[in-house]
């Protein structure tokens, strides 16, 4: 069991392994086609097909195909008139994205921070944690191997910057160069790994220039004026003369512990287990900064590369390890997908994601601090149990239409705010001017023309019902927000009546008798509406 810190050494300097799957798509076919059972020839020759400018082109190969001759970029018909009877396959890019992308999240193991590049290449900045696998050499052939095991071709690189550790492992698997070496390293390489423009790879050939050395050895002046500060930029990264950063796919957690086992576990008694010696880590480690997580993360690493991932929301700073054990209880026993070991799993990471200054209370002197925390509990149980967007609190809104003026929000995060918000007060002994049961949407009634227009109807239909109106107060008339809206509203009459069976209802007419909307002196012709219900 291991806590990382996630901040690089500035002494240490930065490491990036660049990681590079150049046969990603035809990978992806072959691993589909073994989990269908379907037989398939790994010697026979795959392509990858897309079409592009009016004609279907080659967009990946395997290696059997590439001993053929067979290039990318070359017409498909080209291709079958090479090889009758290779194996031809449509280009999917969103399937290979979402491969992508679960080998990156596979790639979390490593480092937090994995960044795409795109399209079938990985960086991560494994600054300061190769220490847990033994060093550089170990965590690369660790990585690399594993993907081989997984049906993958890889080929992997650690330098300084991004861009070199790209370009190595574009032009060669393995190396692992030294901080201020990069320049020795990438000058006697070719062209082809940087990566360039196909344009400004044919003007470098055009004048002569066939290694990243020679380029190099030409003035900066030179280069920017024919080639654009791009490519000059793209060169000193390369030469590790310049910055490169990358943009990890996930935030940042604040702390990070893991637990890695020898042996891969399965039952949920182990798995409950880790989680809560891993609970009372994280605690510890942020009870040092007087710290506590409103957003927790647990993270399941499969032993065949997928990785499961399950998060707990608080409504307040969370300090005590019963609590964090307690949430993610609820959580697994409330997942419609079950958390499926598969093989089982070779790692557990928890990560707090947000964490906030933790304010002390004293309960004994103040008895509503122990009740807002009974409250704020009950509130993250039922959100790990059914979902925090399923519990919510109501906040006040700057409006005077009835149906706007509460506005819902996730309770875990506004609960304080819905409990110190405005309200409109009630006074004592005075009748209630809103009902308590609000309609979703109003319930048209019928009703015969009103005797007088500021006056409510003496009968109505509603629910299919006759009621005769025994009291009524009103009216009180609410005019639309004309700015929210691109077509006039009518202006409301609301009236607060009592029927003849001593039900109390919120009645209003849609619109006065003879109102004008436009210029086109459309009138209106009112509707009577039940909006809700005092009792």
């Amino acid at each position: 069991m291991s806590a990382f810190s996630v901040t690089p050494s500035l002494k240490q300097g930065r490491r990036i392994l660049s990681l590079w799957l150049p046969r990603l798509p035809t990978d992806r076919i072959k691993r589909q086609r073994a989990r269908s059972g379907a037989l398939h020839d790994a010697h026979r020759s795959l392509i990858v097909a897309a079409k592009e400018n009016n004609a279907w082109q080659i967009t990946a190969l395997n290696d059997a195909a590439a001993k053929l001759g067979l290039e990318i970029g070359m017409p498909l018909a080209n291709a079958r008139a090479v090889c009758p009877d290779i194996d031809v396959c449509d280009a999917d890019p969103v399937a290979d994205t979402e491969l992508l992308n679960a080998i990156a999240d596979w790639c979390d193991r490593f480092t937090p921070l994995v960044a795409l590049d795109a399209p079938h290449g990985l960086f991560l900045d494994i600054t300061g944690c190769t220490h847990l696998f033994g060093g550089e050499a170990a965590l690369m052939e660790q990585l690399c191997a594993t993907l081989t095991k997984q049906g993958f071709i890889v080929s992997a690189a650690i330098a300084g910057t991004s861009v070199c550790a790209r370009t190595l492992s574009r032009h060669k698997h393995g190396r692992i160069i030294a901080a201020g070496d990069e320049a020795k390293a990438v000058k006697p390489l070719p062209l082809y790994p940087l990566g360039a423009d196909d344009a400004i790879m044919r003007g470098l050939r055009r004048a002569g220039l066939k290694t990243i050395g020679d380029v190099a050895a030409r003035g900066r002046a030179e280069i920017t004026a024919r080639f654009g500060a791009a490519f000059t930029a793209l060169l000193e990264a390369a030469l590790g003369q310049g910055d490169s950063p990358i943009s990890p796919r996930k935030p940042l957690p604040d702390y990070i512990v893991e637990k890695r086992f020898p042996e891969p576990i399965a039952t949920d008694a182990v798995i409950t287990t880790t989680l809560t010696s891993l609970a009372g880590m994280l605690i510890a480690a942020m009870d040092k900064q007087g710290k506590g997580a409103r957003l927790l993360e647990a993270a399941f690493f499969r032993t065949d590369g997928v990785v499961r991932v399950i998060t707990a929301q608080t409504g307040q700073a969370v300090s005590r390890v019963e609590v964090v054990d307690r949430l993610f209880r609820e959580r697994l026993d409330a997942i419609a997908d079950p958390l499926d070991p598969g093989f089982g799993f070779d790692m557990i990471r928890l990560s707090a994601s947000h964490t906030e200054v933790v304010v002390q209370q004293q309960s004994d002197l103040d008895s509503r601090a122990r009740d807002n925390d009974e409250v704020i509990g009950l509130v993250d149980r039922l959100s790990a149990r059914i979902g925090p967007r399923r519990v919510f609190v109501h906040l006040p809104v700057d409006t005077h239409i009835p149906e706007r003026e509460a506005g819902p929000m996730p309770a875990q995060w506004g609960l304080i705010e819905a409990s110190l918000a405005p309200w409109p007060l009630r006074i004592i002994g005075e009748p209630p001017l809103r009902p308590l049961r609000l309609f979703e949407r109003p319930e048209p009634i019928d009703v015969a023309l009103a005797e007088f227009p500021d006056k409510p109807p003496h009968a109505f239909t509603w629910r299919r019902i006759n009621r005769i109106v025994r009291r009524a107060e009103g009216p009180e008339r609410i005019a639309m927000e004309w700015w929210r809206s691109q077509e006039p509203q009518p202006t409301r009459d609301y009236f607060r009546i009592e029927d003849d069976i001593g039900q109390r209802l919120w009645i209003f007419r849609d619109g006065l008798y003879g109102e004008i909307l436009d210029k086109e002196e459309k009138r209106v012709d009112p509707k009577w509406f039940v909006h809700g219900m005092f009792a």
